[in-house]
């Protein structure tokens, strides 16, 4: 059920983490306005909500991947998107975060419903995450092979940061990495190799009007 619902009252807390088409960093992450890499970025958010809730329903546990197809200049709009939702998610947490991610809840995804110009039909589908030793990885079977390394830096006991930086959906502090990722839904094909990739722990929050 992706009908607006703004006046409720929402909060997630959580891991988010990416990669895209881009060579490092990707140009269009720092602003919408910075030509990417390549003609076309191609790319994905992946997102683990550890906490978080939807008017009365509780969004921890729940996984989603938001794979995309942009043009070079992201701010021209006209993307092509679509929301996948972890199966394992009850009815009431599917149609919360399905809200939410298509941007009729409020918020960042909001903002960033602007720029899509073509929205596929959200599906449910199983998805597995997994973080090791600067590692994390996404699975659903049959549609999508990804992990993302952080990137050594001098301390290698240390992750390289990004700090302070203005991000519609990402915290102000986000870990640099590379990323490969096999992705194919037949409209929206997702293929890279040690690209731009990087991962924060968001707080996205909303007051019901």
């Amino acid at each position: 059920m992706e009908t607006s619902n703004a006046a409720a009252r929402w909060w997630a807390e959580g891991l988010l983490f990416e990669n895209c088409s881009c060579q490092l960093v990707c140009p269009g992450h720092m602003h919408f306005s910075q030509l990417c890499t390549h003609e076309r970025c191609l790319g994905y958010w992946a997102i683990r909500v550890d906490e978080g809730e939807f008017g009365d329903v509780l969004l921890a546990g729940v996984k989603a991947v938001i794979a995309f197809d942009a043009p070079q200049h992201m701010i021209s709009g006209n993307w092509t998107e679509v929301v996948i939702i972890d199966e394992a998610a009850s009815r009431e947490q599917r149609e919360a975060m399905a809200i939410i991610l298509t941007g009729h809840a409020g918020g960042p995804w909001e903002v960033l419903a602007k720029f899509v110009g073509r929205r596929l039909e959200t599906r449910y589908l199983p998805i597995a995450f997994r973080e090791e030793d600067g590692r994390k990885t996404a699975r659903i079977p049959g549609l999508l092979e990804t992990a993302i390394q952080q990137i050594r830096g001098r301390d290698r006991a240390k992750p390289v940061l990004f700090e302070n930086i203005f991000n519609q959906i990402h915290a102000a502090t986000q870990v640099l990495a590379t990323g490969s990722t096999d992705y194919d839904d037949g409209v929206i094909r997702i293929k890279t190799m040690n690209t731009h990739g990087l991962s924060s722990h968001f707080e996205w929050r909303v007051e019901s009007s």
